[in-house]
């Protein structure tokens, strides 16, 4: 049987041109997903809160660092060195099952860095914290838009099964992903202060390109993923009430 209590693991193993590979564990919590950091913390002066601090930042005085730069700090130097768009095949490796993508250095370090950003305890950044569970690294924008819509509803039945009061018309979803995009533009900023290349910055930008495409698709009516729903929507086939 395997241990319920046993963290989370995700491998990401970025092999270059030349050969040589970097490889990276991610530990999560198996119930709260929250980010475990093992070894020596590091807290560089860039991961202190004042630091371009984000425009919408909830957190006060009485904390000193960003908990999102905080989890990025033994991350980023691994690429300081490393040119955006650097090729690389980066390999995924979870418990359930393996990615391959040959991409460049920054589409790999965006789907690792979301990992961490969104798992850091940042306030703005948890509300994405379930899509984590069932990570999709290397998503699309349709992939990115269905997940996040997906999750919102699933969080809204939840709530709706404890007597609360549950949005089912999206009207806030997208306003969630608006403070996520202000906090990706935040540390970006962080990210180009602490690199002398720009691979971690991007990856925080094609992150931002990605969130901003789902209060986009809502706003439009969601008819890029209407037709896949015929089914659904046609009336003919829908079963008769009881």
């Amino acid at each position: 049987m395997p241990d319920a209590s046993a963290p989370i693991s995700l491998i990401y193993r970025f092999r270059f041109e030349d050969g040589t590979e970097r490889d990276f564990e991610i530990r999560l919590h198996p119930e709260t997903l929250e980010l475990l950091l093992e070894g020596e913390i590091q807290r560089p002066e860039w991961t202190k809160l004042e630091f371009h601090q984000c425009q919408n930042c909830p957190l006060g005085s009485e904390v000193e660092y960003c908990p999102v730069a905080v989890s990025l700090a033994n991350l980023v130097p691994h690429f300081g060195d490393v040119a955006s768009f650097t090729k690389a095949t980066v390999t995924v490796l979870s418990k359930e099952r393996t990615y391959t993508k040959d991409t460049t250095v920054q589409k790999g370090l965006s789907a690792m860095i979301g990992i961490y950003m969104v798992t850091s305890n940042c306030p703005v950044m948890d509300k994405l914290r379930p899509m984590v569970r069932f990570h999709l690294p290397f998503a699309t924008l349709s992939e990115t838009a269905y997940r996040a819509i997906t999750m919102y509803l699933l969080a809204q039945f939840l709530l709706m099964q404890k007597g609360l009061q549950p949005d089912w018309e999206l009207k806030k979803l997208p306003d969630i992903y608006r403070a996520v995009s202000i906090v990706n533009k935040g540390i970006s900023q962080r990210v180009s202060a602490a690199s002398s290349t720009d691979a971690g910055a991007n990856a925080v930008v094609i992150l931002n390109s990605l969130g901003d495409s789902v209060p986009y698709v809502i706003d439009n009516g969601l008819g890029e993923l209407e037709p896949v729903f015929k089914t659904y929507l046609d009336e003919k086939k829908q079963s008769p009430s009881p």
